[in-house]
Formats: structure tokens, sequence, C-alpha cells
């Protein structure tokens, strides 16, 4: 995890809430959900090294390995 490129997210968050919080006061309890969910969803996602991660056709290839040894035989 690069915790600088995390702690800077955290601060462009933080801000974008700041900022918009005055516009989105008014606006229905859905509306507000909606954003505070996307900005959850970013934020998270932030955490993780995801260029570098492992794609799904790794993982599937990692479980189903041992399998291949049993049906070659």
């Amino acid at each position: 995890m690069r915790w600088g490129a995390f702690f800077a997210t955290t601060v462009i968050v933080a801000l974008i809430i700041i900022f918009q919080w005055p516009k989105i006061k008014q606006n229905p309890k859905k509306d507000k959900l909606a954003f505070f969910m996307l900005l959850l969803i970013g934020w998270v996602l932030s955490m993780f090294d995801l260029p570098h991660m492992a794609g799904p056709t790794t993982w599937i290839e990692a479980l189903f390995k041992p399998f291949g040894k049993f049906m070659e035989q």
C-alpha cells in the first residue's frame, strides 16, 4: 500500500465534502447517500494497488491448479 497516495486521496475526499456540502445539504437523502457512497468506494479503492494486483484469471488458475493433477490421472 502506498501511504502517500492514500493520504492524498483522504485529503481530496475531505476537500470535496467540505466544498460540496453547502450544495448537497438541500438535496434529498438519496442524493446525499449516493454522494457519500461514491466517495467511500473511491476512497476504499485507493487503499489497494489495483494496477499491480493479479487478475481474476490468476486467482482461478491458483484455485484449480491442484485439481488439474487429479484430472490428468
